[in-house]
Order: structure tokens, then C-alpha cells, then sequence
């Protein structure tokens, strides 16, 4: 494939663009190979199968052919630039500026992202300190208001006017001129940010059953950009007004929460669970602060093209529309900038110590699963396989062991607050 023009233009750790220009007579060959598939496939009026002249097939499948023959030497191009450059691609490349002339090269970008490679010269002797908070009285309290706040019951007020916190259900339609356009119905909890301020207010100072014509002022920093600083008028119409009830804080809540015979097996139970998760959230922060120490001791930059190909998929991931994304892309590149240094560092330990999850660990891991869900393992791996779940869980075991072996190359020190 000499013959095939591989010319780099740009290159960072994970990303390489490469100009490709195929000459006239692969375009040529790639051609008649398009032809000479259709004549042999197609049957045309006046010709039996096979036996259409060239001229004509070539007429009559013009769009077709040329399709396939742009396929050809893009396939074509992408093998000489693999081989050329010694690529180790971890996507399919993309391709851009595409010129397709009769009678001249076929050129073309690849954009292609490769495998980084990573040396981490220094991946122990650090000293890192462990600090787990402690769990208080109030932080149990909180955590059970939390659980009566969940199975709260919704009660009906009568004369009286909505306030924050009560919740409402009523309908608001925008109007036009003279015109009143469909209602939509709402049911929120006023002063939980559900609605803009402006609507909240002239709700509070409705009574049930009321209607009103007013004007509603969308905020500065409204979601929808088209709408920021505008008034509309609407009409609103509020059904119903609810109060909170909390249920009585007692034996008989404890018991409907699960296997609790009294309030204060329920508090020992949640004080449990807050202590495991503050232990937890400590083996987190020594993990984070790990990956920062390697990125800073070896010099580890997230590569531009990574960083850009994690927030599109933060992106997609939260459902941002293409004309929010560079706001969007402004506010999250610290947290991809972040995740991509994480995962090339996690990425080269497991290479280069070899521990990436084994099937043996996995089946491990999916039998503890099915006995945690009282299933069999193989409804566990048939559900994680549907939902496409299964790298994920190999990841996790993967960062496991990973954590394992980098902090036993290293001092952790215990703290307490």
C-alpha cells in the first residue's frame, strides 16, 4: 500500500490526524470492482441477469457505485495509515474533508483514537492519611426525619392560602393577546424549586378554586436561554391545596420500615448504616487523593481528545441539547479532565501488573451477587449481560484490585475527627 499517501497533521497522547490522498488508479480498480458487482447482481429491462453492458449499469446504479467505490478506498486508506503508523485504534476512526474528484485522488482526514501510553515511574511511597467521620446523634436523627419525611402523608387544607412547603395542584395556561392557550396541569411543592419564582408567588396568594390572570417573569439564569428575563401571561387555576403529615415517631414506624421491633433497633440500624458509609466514603477520599499524588509524580495530562470525548458523553449521558453543550462543557471539563486522569492511571497499573478481572473473579463476583438477590448466577450474568452491565462489573473488580496492590506500596495512616 505504498502507493496510498499517509501524511500525520496532528497528534496528542490519544489522538493522531492523518491526510490520506489514494491515487487515481486504486480509485479506478475500487471502481470497476463496484460495477462489475452490480452488473453481475442486478437484472435491467431488455438484459438477462449479468448481461447488462457496463455503460449502462454504471449509468443506471451511478449513486450506488460511488457510494461503495468511497467506501473501498476509505477502507483502503485506513489499512495503509494503520500499518504506516503502527496504530493501536480503541475506536473506529472518523472521517472528515472528504474529496472525491473523477480522475483525481481521493483524499481524505482520519481522525483516529489511540491506546495512551502510559509510564508511571512512581507508583508507591506515598503516605496518605485515612480520616472517617464521625457519626453523631443528629446525624441519626436527620436520617430518620429523612425516612418519616418518605412515608409522609399528603392531607387537604381548606381556607387556607398555599404556603412553601405545602403542595399544590391546579393548572396554568399562557395567553396570547386574547387568546387562552391549553392548560397544563402542575402538582409541586411550593419552595422546592420546581416551578420559577414568580409563579410560586402569585400561587400563595391564591385560595383553592381560584383563577388568575397575571404576569410571571422567567429568571436570569433560566434553564431556557430563549426565555431568560421575558414575561408571559399566564392564567392559573389552583385545584387543591395538601399539607405535610409526618407519621408519629414511634414503635409502630420503626416496625413499618422492616424487620424493627422498637424506635431504637431502627436507630441502632441506621447508625450502622451511616458508620459503613462514612468507612466507605473514607477509602474513597484515600483513593482520590492516591491518583492525584501518582498524576502529580509522573507528570500524568489528561490528553485534549480523551478529555473532549469523556464530556460528550457527560453530554448524552444528562441529555444536553447541542446548543448548551460549550456551557455545559465550560462547567464539567474539570470533572472529565479529572475521570480521564483517573482512568489512564488505573489503566496502566492494570497492564502493567497484569491485574484485569479474571472470569474466575467475575463468576466469583456474580455467585455473591446471586446469593445477596437470591437468584441463581446465571439469571445474575443473563440480567447483567441484557442490560450490558458486565464490563462495568469488570471494571469494578479490576479498580479493586488495582487500589489493592498501589496501596500496598504505600503508607496509610488512620485518623479520627
Amino acid at each position: 500500500m505504498n502507493d496510498i499517501s499517509v501524511t500525520k497533521t496532528a497528534e496528542d497522547q490519544a489522538s493522531k490526524a492523518l491526510q490520506i490522498s489514494v491515487p487515481v488508479d486504486r480509485v479506478r480498480a475500487a471502481e470497476d470492482r463496484a460495477v462489475r458487482y452490480y452488473a453481475q447482481r442486478v437484472r435491467l429491462p431488455g438484459f438477462r441477469k449479468g448481461k447488462a453492458p457496463e455503460a449502462v449499469v454504471r449509468k443506471r446504479f451511478f449513486e450506488e457505485i460511488r457510494r461503495q467505490v468511497l467506501q473501498d478506498v476509505i477502507r483502503e486508506g485506513w489499512d495503509a495509515a494503520r500499518e504506516a503508523e503502527d496504530l493501536k485504534p480503541i475506536t473506529d476512526p472518523s472521517v472528515r474533508n472528504v474529496k472525491f474528484q473523477d480522475g483525481e485522488p481521493v483524499e481524505f482526514e482520519l481522525v483516529v483514537e489511540v491506546k495512551p501510553e502510559i509510564t508511571l515511574a512512581r507508583r508507591g511511597g506515598f503516605t496518605l492519611s485515612r480520616t472517617v467521620e464521625p457519626i453523631t446523634d443528629d446525624h441519626v436523627r436527620e436520617q430518620i426525619e429523612q425516612l418519616r419525611d418518605q412515608r409522609a402523608a399528603w392531607l387537604p387544607v381548606e381556607d387556607e392560602r398555599p404556603a412553601p412547603g405545602r403542595l399544590v395542584r391546579g393548572e396554568v395556561a399562557p395567553i396570547e393577546g386574547e387568546t387562552v392557550h391549553a392548560a397544563k396541569p402542575f402538582t409541586m411543592v411550593l419552595g422546592a424549586g420546581q416551578a420559577i419564582p414568580d409563579l410560586e408567588e402569585r400561587i400563595m396568594q391564591m385560595s383553592p378554586g381560584d383563577v388568575v390572570d397575571a404576569d410571571v417573569r422567567f429568571p436570569d439564569d433560566y434553564s431556557d436561554e430563549t426565555r431568560r428575563g421575558q414575561t408571559r401571561r399566564v392564567r392559573i387555576t389552583l385545584h387543591e391545596v395538601k399539607r405535610k403529615e409526618l407519621p408519629p415517631l414511634d414503635d409502630a414506624f420503626a416496625t413499618e420500615l422492616g424487620d424493627f421491633e422498637t424506635l431504637e433497633a431502627l436507630r441502632d440500624a441506621v447508625r450502622r448504616d451511616l458508620e459503613r458509609e462514612a468507612e466507605r466514603n473514607a477509602d474513597a477520599r484515600v483513593r482520590e487523593e492516591l491518583v492525584g499524588l501518582l498524576a502529580d509524580a509522573n507528570n500524568v495530562a489528561p490528553p485534549p481528545s480523551l478529555v473532549e470525548r469523556a464530556l460528550h458523553a457527560l453530554g448524552q449521558a444528562y441529555g444536553i441539547p447541542p446548543e448548551r453543550f460549550p456551557e455545559f462543557a465550560t462547567q464539567f471539563r474539570p470533572i472529565a479532565l479529572h475521570q480521564v486522569r483517573r482512568d489512564l492511571i488505573l489503566q496502566a497499573v492494570a497492564d502493567v501488573e497484569k491485574l484485569r478481572a479474571s472470569e474466575a473473579e467475575l463468576d466469583q463476583r456474580i455467585a455473591r451477587l446471586a446469593e445477596t438477590r437470591g437468584t441463581t448466577p446465571a439469571e445474575v450474568y443473563k440480567s447483567l449481560d441484557e442490560a450490558k452491565r458486565l464490563p462495568e462489573l469488570e471494571r469494578s473488580i479490576t479498580e479493586e484490585k488495582v487500589f489493592a496492590f498501589l496501596l500496598s506500596q504505600s503508607t496509610v495512616t488512620e485518623a479520627r475527627t
